[in-house]
């Protein structure tokens, strides 16, 4: 499970980042992004060997979701009305249900 959530943290840096990058036309932002999908898709590739693609995609992108919105919430001044954090409870529920409840999180 550690090799998820790295893959996650590191979508979620890589995303974050791509913002700042101004369509890559500055150099840090651009590189951290760039550096955080090839790790990010690297942890992932690594968590496929013992989660099932399906159950891993889910969780990875649910979950990224749900932190890039905070993210973006927080820090980039996006605005959130009451669908959103609606919508990302939901996406977290379907998470913890695939990890507590679902057989098939296993191989």
């Amino acid at each position: 499970m550690s090799l998820s959530i790295l893959a996650i943290c590191d979508e979620v840096t890589a995303t974050s980042f791509m913002k700042q990058s101004y369509g890559f036309t500055k150099l840090i932002p651009s590189l951290v992004t760039g550096a955080g999908y090839v790790t990010s898709f690297y942890f992932l590739s690594l968590t496929l060997r013992t989660v099932p693609t399906g159950v891993a995609y889910a969780i990875w992108s649910g979950v990224g979701v749900v932190l890039i919105t905070i993210i973006a919430w927080r820090f980039q001044g996006q605005k959130l009305d009451i669908p959103a954090p609606t919508g990302m409870a939901l996406i977290v529920i379907g998470v913890v249900t695939l990890n507590l409840f679902s057989s098939s999180t296993s191989h």
